[in-house]
């Protein structure tokens, strides 16, 4: 698989980062007495020569998604497709581009999605000038391959989902909370950056000048499904984010066992004083039950929230499956219905760029500093 070239004219540095939050134990294991988070930081770089491209999974995960992926996403290919081959447009551990300090944007993916499928976009804004923080969610994300062995987990740690989260309404919130918690602990590792740290917690250096090149009060967050449930809660709740943009994510938690709606998220029963865009698909399925907590968020008098949708696209088209179900279809690896389901028939020529325009151009309109 191909991903598509970054549009801006910065090259683009990446570094892989484990981290530790001390103050947590893990969500979903008890047995790990601390919460560890994987990221990946792309960056504006000030060269490339020398560097390698970065891969866009680990060997590990790419085996556990090639496994995966398919039974969450029966459109996909079971054989076919080297996962770990593909590289990413970012070069790792290139130096950073100082001299002067750019916005930062933290991405959390869907329900059980890798952080690696929201490269591309993460990418793009690297490269227009942004740094951007992927994270992963550890027990959430379907694979999350770890530098070092921890007692509770597997180097390779997978997801603890077997199905919809929205469909256990309690797993729906731990999930929810877990993934702004990761969230505002990242935050709070990149002040610490910027303070001077030099190592992650394997020990593994940052790249060079890396901590200098971050606005800490250009801060925005952005996700997908999940990720922008997270997103637009950690916006209401975290005043260092400035601006989230939330795709198709739900504003409530899930149902009851009932069927009875689930209470709206703080973010939506009391609205936000700082921008929130929703964007929404043609054929997200789940349309009707989003919109009760999207309605309530947009009802705010005063509030900044606002909403837009993407004709002739369906609910994975802000992720890498864009560019990569076209090319999928172009092999036999996946039929034309498989590839609408997925991120909609429209071209990627037009749907690619269009994702990453309207989030580039509403974070450069809307981010504020804090």
């Amino acid at each position: 698989m191909r991903l598509p070239v970054p549009g801006g004219t910065y090259p683009v540095g990446a570094a892989s980062l484990y981290l530790v939050d001390g103050t947590r134990r893990d969500p979903w294991a008890p047995a790990i007495a601390v919460r560890e988070v994987m990221v990946t930081v792309f960056y504006p770089a000030r060269t490339v020569q020398g560097a390698v491209e970065a891969r866009y999974m680990t060997s590990g995960v790419a085996d556990v998604f090639s496994a995966g992926a398919p039974r969450v996403h029966p459109e996909l290919p079971r054989t076919g497709v080297v996962w770990a081959a593909t590289t990413t447009n970012a070069y790792v551990d290139a130096p950073a581009r100082c001299g002067r300090r750019w916005p930062v944007l933290l991405y959390s993916p869907g329900g059980g999605d890798p952080r690696a499928l929201g490269t591309s976009v993460a990418v793009d804004l690297a490269s227009h000038g942004s740094v951007v923080v992927t994270v992963d969610h550890p027990g959430d994300a379907l694979a999350v391959e770890f530098p070092v062995a921890r007692e509770g987990r597997e180097r390779v740690r997978t997801t603890v989902f077997r199905g919809d989260p929205r469909a256990d309404a309690e797993r729906f919130r731990t999930m929810i909370d877990a993934r702004v918690a990761d969230l505002r602990f990242v935050l709070g590792w990149l002040a610490d950056l910027v303070a001077g740290r030099v190592a992650d917690a394997a020990g593994r250096p940052v790249p060079e000048g890396l901590g200098r090149a971050l606005d800490l009060r250009r801060v925005g967050v952005y996700g997908h499904s999940a990720g922008g449930t997270a997103a637009a809660q950690a916006l209401y709740e975290d005043f260092r984010i400035g601006a989230a943009v939330g795709w198709e994510g739900f504003l409530d938690q899930a149902p009851d066992a009932s069927g009875h709606p689930g209470e709206l998220l703080p973010v939506a029963r009391d609205g936000v004083d700082r921008p929130l865009l929703l964007v929404g698909t043609e054929g997200f399925a789940g349309r009707a039950e989003r919109e009760r907590s999207w309605a309530a968020a947009l009802a705010h008098p005063g509030g900044r929230t606002r909403r837009d949708r993407l004709d002739g696209t369906s609910h994975w088209v802000f992720t890498d499956y864009a560019a990569i179900a076209p090319q999928l279809q172009a092999a036999g690896l996946m039929t034309a219905e498989g590839r609408a389901r997925l991120v909609g028939a429209a071209d990627p020529a037009w749907s690619v760029p269009a994702v990453r325009r309207q989030v580039r151009s509403f974070f450069v309109r809307d981010l504020p500093k804090c």
